[in-house]
Protein backbone atom coordinates (compact mmCIF):
# COMPACT_ATOMS: atom_id res chain seq x y z
CA UNK A 1 0.00 0.00 0.00
CA UNK A 2 1.50 3.26 -0.86
CA UNK A 3 2.08 5.85 2.01
CA UNK A 4 0.62 9.11 2.19
CA UNK A 5 2.61 11.62 2.68
CA UNK A 6 0.87 15.72 3.26
CA UNK A 7 3.10 18.13 1.88
CA UNK A 8 2.64 21.59 2.69
CA UNK A 9 6.09 23.16 1.46
CA UNK A 10 5.99 23.64 -2.46
CA UNK A 11 9.95 23.17 -2.10
CA UNK A 12 10.28 20.18 -0.70
CA UNK A 13 13.06 17.75 -2.56
CA UNK A 14 10.57 14.83 -2.26
CA UNK A 15 9.08 16.79 -5.19
CA UNK A 16 11.76 17.29 -8.02
CA UNK A 17 10.36 14.54 -10.31
CA UNK A 18 7.09 17.01 -10.26
CA UNK A 19 8.78 20.19 -11.12
CA UNK A 20 8.49 22.94 -13.69
CA UNK A 21 6.67 20.55 -15.86
CA UNK A 22 6.24 22.92 -18.57
CA UNK A 23 10.02 23.72 -19.20
CA UNK A 24 10.09 20.94 -22.04
CA UNK A 25 13.83 21.57 -22.09
CA UNK A 26 14.25 20.47 -18.55
CA UNK A 27 12.30 18.16 -18.06
CA UNK A 28 13.54 16.08 -21.26
CA UNK A 29 16.98 16.13 -19.32
CA UNK A 30 15.89 15.24 -16.10
CA UNK A 31 13.66 12.24 -17.32
CA UNK A 32 16.39 11.34 -19.74
CA UNK A 33 19.37 11.15 -16.44
CA UNK A 34 16.87 9.41 -14.10
CA UNK A 35 14.98 7.06 -16.31
CA UNK A 36 11.34 8.56 -15.14
CA UNK A 37 8.63 9.80 -17.20
CA UNK A 38 4.85 11.10 -16.04
CA UNK A 39 1.42 10.05 -16.60
CA UNK A 40 -1.70 12.85 -15.62
CA UNK A 41 -4.67 12.35 -15.07
CA UNK A 42 -6.71 9.50 -13.26
CA UNK A 43 -7.08 7.40 -16.45
CA UNK A 44 -3.82 7.52 -17.65
CA UNK A 45 -2.07 6.80 -14.16
CA UNK A 46 -4.21 3.73 -13.73
CA UNK A 47 -3.66 2.34 -17.47
CA UNK A 48 0.35 3.18 -16.77
CA UNK A 49 0.34 1.07 -13.39
CA UNK A 50 -2.51 -0.97 -14.69
CA UNK A 51 0.48 -1.79 -17.86
CA UNK A 52 3.14 -2.85 -15.53
CA UNK A 53 4.79 0.28 -15.55
CA UNK A 54 6.39 0.93 -11.83
CA UNK A 55 5.42 3.90 -10.08
CA UNK A 56 8.32 5.69 -7.94
CA UNK A 57 5.94 7.93 -6.37
CA UNK A 58 2.73 10.18 -7.08
CA UNK A 59 1.36 13.63 -6.68
CA UNK A 60 -2.30 13.77 -6.05
CA UNK A 61 -5.09 16.33 -4.25
CA UNK A 62 -6.92 15.01 -1.91
CA UNK A 63 -10.43 14.47 -4.18
CA UNK A 64 -8.76 12.22 -6.09
CA UNK A 65 -7.58 9.69 -3.45
CA UNK A 66 -10.79 7.42 -3.39
CA UNK A 67 -10.74 7.22 -7.24
CA UNK A 68 -7.47 5.46 -7.02
CA UNK A 69 -7.11 3.91 -4.21
CA UNK A 70 -7.22 0.41 -6.08
CA UNK A 71 -4.21 1.73 -7.83
CA UNK A 72 -2.78 2.90 -4.63
CA UNK A 73 -2.81 -0.82 -2.96
CA UNK A 74 -0.63 -2.11 -5.10
CA UNK A 75 2.49 -0.68 -4.72
CA UNK A 76 4.51 1.00 -1.98
CA UNK A 77 5.42 3.82 -3.69
CA UNK A 78 4.96 7.29 -1.77
CA UNK A 79 1.85 9.23 -2.38
CA UNK A 80 2.42 12.86 -1.99
CA UNK A 81 -0.90 14.82 -0.71
CA UNK A 82 -1.21 18.32 -1.45
CA UNK A 83 -3.67 21.08 -2.30
CA UNK A 84 -4.38 22.08 -5.56
CA UNK A 85 -2.88 25.43 -5.40
CA UNK A 86 -0.22 23.91 -3.98
CA UNK A 87 0.25 21.29 -6.84
CA UNK A 88 0.42 24.21 -9.46
CA UNK A 89 3.01 26.38 -7.44
CA UNK A 90 5.03 23.03 -7.95
CA UNK A 91 4.00 21.64 -11.54
CA UNK A 92 3.83 25.32 -13.10
CA UNK A 93 -0.09 24.92 -14.30
CA UNK A 94 -3.10 23.80 -13.32
CA UNK A 95 -3.39 20.19 -12.68
CA UNK A 96 -6.82 20.05 -13.21
CA UNK A 97 -7.44 16.12 -13.26
CA UNK A 98 -5.74 15.84 -9.60
CA UNK A 99 -3.40 12.95 -10.19
CA UNK A 100 0.27 12.54 -11.27
CA UNK A 101 2.72 9.99 -11.46
CA UNK A 102 6.33 9.31 -11.53
CA UNK A 103 7.09 5.70 -13.14
CA UNK A 104 10.12 3.76 -14.83
CA UNK A 105 11.09 3.83 -18.32
CA UNK A 106 12.05 0.53 -19.11
CA UNK A 107 14.63 -0.30 -21.57
CA UNK A 108 13.68 0.24 -25.31
CA UNK A 109 12.72 -3.17 -26.64
CA UNK A 110 14.60 -4.81 -29.77
CA UNK A 111 13.19 -3.83 -33.46
CA UNK A 112 12.53 -7.54 -34.22
CA UNK A 113 11.09 -8.49 -30.91
CA UNK A 114 8.64 -5.23 -31.58
CA UNK A 115 7.29 -6.40 -34.95
CA UNK A 116 7.09 -10.03 -33.80
CA UNK A 117 3.62 -11.21 -34.93
CA UNK A 118 2.44 -7.81 -36.21
CA UNK A 119 0.99 -6.84 -39.27
CA UNK A 120 0.24 -3.26 -39.39
CA UNK A 121 3.14 -1.17 -38.54
CA UNK A 122 3.50 2.87 -38.34
CA UNK A 123 6.81 4.10 -39.05
CA UNK A 124 7.44 7.46 -37.89
CA UNK A 125 10.52 9.99 -39.63
CA UNK A 126 11.36 13.28 -37.01
CA UNK A 127 8.09 14.02 -36.14
CA UNK A 128 9.18 16.37 -33.34
CA UNK A 129 5.51 17.70 -32.03
CA UNK A 130 4.21 15.51 -28.47
CA UNK A 131 0.85 16.13 -29.73
CA UNK A 132 0.96 14.70 -32.88
CA UNK A 133 2.89 11.40 -31.67
CA UNK A 134 0.53 11.16 -29.15
CA UNK A 135 -2.23 11.55 -31.60
CA UNK A 136 -0.75 9.01 -33.55
CA UNK A 137 -0.42 6.32 -31.45
CA UNK A 138 -4.39 6.77 -30.16
CA UNK A 139 -5.13 6.80 -33.89
CA UNK A 140 -2.58 3.24 -34.32
CA UNK A 141 -4.14 1.60 -31.45
CA UNK A 142 -8.06 2.24 -31.48
CA UNK A 143 -7.34 1.31 -35.80
CA UNK A 144 -5.88 -2.48 -34.63
CA UNK A 145 -1.88 -0.88 -35.70
CA UNK A 146 0.21 -3.80 -33.75
CA UNK A 147 3.49 -1.66 -33.31
CA UNK A 148 5.50 2.01 -33.89
CA UNK A 149 8.64 2.50 -34.66
CA UNK A 150 10.28 5.86 -34.48
CA UNK A 151 13.20 7.84 -35.90
CA UNK A 152 16.29 8.83 -34.12
CA UNK A 153 14.61 12.15 -33.77
CA UNK A 154 10.92 11.80 -33.19
CA UNK A 155 9.71 13.24 -29.76
CA UNK A 156 9.60 11.57 -27.09
CA UNK A 157 6.33 8.98 -26.76
CA UNK A 158 6.58 9.07 -22.94
CA UNK A 159 6.78 12.80 -22.62
CA UNK A 160 4.10 13.99 -20.72
CA UNK A 161 2.09 16.07 -23.01
CA UNK A 162 2.55 12.70 -25.89
CA UNK A 163 1.03 10.26 -22.82
CA UNK A 164 -2.13 12.48 -22.30
CA UNK A 165 -2.48 13.57 -26.20
CA UNK A 166 -2.73 9.36 -26.89
CA UNK A 167 -4.76 8.75 -23.29
CA UNK A 168 -2.09 5.88 -22.44
CA UNK A 169 -2.15 4.05 -25.58
CA UNK A 170 1.93 4.14 -25.57
CA UNK A 171 1.80 1.79 -22.45
CA UNK A 172 -0.04 -0.66 -24.66
CA UNK A 173 1.66 -0.49 -27.80
CA UNK A 174 4.71 -2.00 -28.73
CA UNK A 175 7.23 0.47 -29.92
CA UNK A 176 10.85 1.10 -30.54
CA UNK A 177 13.20 3.61 -32.43
CA UNK A 178 14.90 2.18 -35.42
CA UNK A 179 18.85 2.16 -34.72
CA UNK A 180 19.53 2.61 -38.32
CA UNK A 181 17.44 5.42 -40.09
CA UNK A 182 19.50 5.36 -43.33
CA UNK A 183 18.31 2.24 -44.07
CA UNK A 184 14.97 1.50 -41.49
CA UNK A 185 13.15 0.81 -44.54
CA UNK A 186 14.85 -1.71 -46.85
CA UNK A 187 15.23 -3.50 -43.76
CA UNK A 188 11.28 -3.37 -43.16
CA UNK A 189 11.12 -4.75 -46.29
CA UNK A 190 13.27 -7.37 -45.86
CA UNK A 191 11.15 -8.31 -42.71
CA UNK A 192 8.39 -8.98 -44.90
CA UNK A 193 7.00 -5.49 -44.86
CA UNK A 194 5.07 -3.59 -47.48
CA UNK A 195 6.32 0.04 -47.13
CA UNK A 196 3.77 2.42 -47.94
CA UNK A 197 5.19 6.00 -47.55
CA UNK A 198 2.46 8.82 -47.09
CA UNK A 199 3.42 11.76 -49.81
CA UNK A 200 2.42 13.93 -52.24
CA UNK A 201 5.25 12.57 -54.67
CA UNK A 202 4.21 12.33 -58.61
CA UNK A 203 4.32 8.43 -58.37
CA UNK A 204 1.63 8.79 -55.64
CA UNK A 205 -1.40 6.34 -55.80
CA UNK A 206 -4.73 6.72 -53.84
CA UNK A 207 -4.13 5.08 -50.22
CA UNK A 208 -6.99 2.58 -50.87
CA UNK A 209 -5.33 1.42 -53.77
CA UNK A 210 -1.47 1.36 -52.27
CA UNK A 211 -2.77 -0.96 -49.51
CA UNK A 212 -5.55 -3.21 -51.18
CA UNK A 213 -4.33 -6.73 -50.60
CA UNK A 214 -1.16 -6.52 -48.69
CA UNK A 215 -0.46 -8.69 -46.13
CA UNK A 216 1.96 -6.74 -43.28
CA UNK A 217 2.09 -3.29 -43.99
CA UNK A 218 4.16 -0.49 -42.74
CA UNK A 219 2.95 2.85 -43.00
CA UNK A 220 5.71 5.28 -42.97
CA UNK A 221 5.05 8.80 -41.86
CA UNK A 222 7.25 12.27 -41.71
CA UNK A 223 7.77 15.25 -40.14
CA UNK A 224 5.22 17.94 -40.02
CA UNK A 225 7.08 20.61 -41.88
CA UNK A 226 8.91 19.05 -44.72
CA UNK A 227 7.01 15.59 -44.94
CA UNK A 228 9.39 12.48 -45.85
CA UNK A 229 13.23 12.87 -46.30
CA UNK A 230 14.15 12.18 -50.01
CA UNK A 231 15.80 8.82 -48.66
CA UNK A 232 12.85 7.43 -46.88
CA UNK A 233 10.58 8.82 -50.08
CA UNK A 234 12.43 6.74 -52.59
CA UNK A 235 12.94 4.20 -50.71
CA UNK A 236 9.49 2.92 -49.54
CA UNK A 237 8.28 0.14 -52.18
CA UNK A 238 4.88 2.05 -52.45
CA UNK A 239 3.88 5.94 -52.29
CA UNK A 240 0.49 6.61 -51.74
CA UNK A 241 -1.47 9.84 -51.02
CA UNK A 242 -4.72 10.55 -49.51
CA UNK A 243 -7.32 12.30 -52.59
CA UNK A 244 -8.56 15.86 -51.50
CA UNK A 245 -10.34 18.60 -53.28
CA UNK A 246 -8.56 21.26 -55.49
CA UNK A 247 -6.68 23.62 -53.50
CA UNK A 248 -6.05 21.55 -50.17
CA UNK A 249 -3.01 19.15 -50.74
CA UNK A 250 -2.27 17.62 -47.06
CA UNK A 251 -3.22 17.08 -44.12
CA UNK A 252 -1.83 17.60 -40.39
CA UNK A 253 0.29 14.64 -39.76
CA UNK A 254 -1.85 13.44 -36.85
CA UNK A 255 -4.85 13.41 -38.70
CA UNK A 256 -3.31 11.78 -41.81
CA UNK A 257 -2.64 9.11 -40.11
CA UNK A 258 -6.16 8.56 -38.57
CA UNK A 259 -7.33 8.53 -42.41
CA UNK A 260 -4.40 6.29 -43.37
CA UNK A 261 -4.92 3.78 -40.47
CA UNK A 262 -8.77 3.57 -41.29
CA UNK A 263 -7.56 2.30 -44.71
CA UNK A 264 -5.13 0.49 -44.26
CA UNK A 265 -7.27 -1.60 -41.37
CA UNK A 266 -10.01 -2.32 -44.20
CA UNK A 267 -7.59 -3.45 -46.98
Amino acid sequence: MATLVEISDPADPRLADYRDLRDVELRKALEAEHGLFLAEGAKVVRRAVEAGFSPRSFLMAPRWLDGLADVLTTTDAPCYVLSETLAEEVTGFHVHRGALASLERRPLAPVADVLSGARSVLVLEDIVDHTNVGAIFRSGAALGFDAVLLAPRCADPLYRRSIKVGMGAVFTTPWTRLPDWADALPSLSAAGFTTVALTLAPDSRPIEEAVAGLDRVALVLGSEGHGLSPRWEQAADVRATIPMRAGIDSLNVAAATAVACYVTARR
